[in-house]
């Protein structure tokens, strides 16, 4: 499901969304990671970008 880009808040901000191709480069580059190894991660755990975060520290 699209983003509605009329709304935010913490719960959107928690989530890593793939389908958005802004979202994608944003955490790509905030994280350090190539969109392959941001995806792989988010098969792994998720989507909360928490988990995400703890996957690639772990990784």
């Amino acid at each position: 499901m699209a983003d509605d880009k009329n709304t935010s808040g913490l719960p959107d901000r928690n989530r890593i969304s793939l389908s958005e191709d802004y979202e994608v480069r944003d955490w790509t580059k905030s994280l350090g990671v190539t969109e392959d190894e941001l995806r792989a991660a988010i098969d792994a755990v998720g989507n909360n970008a928490d988990k995400v975060r703890d996957h690639l520290k772990a990784g």
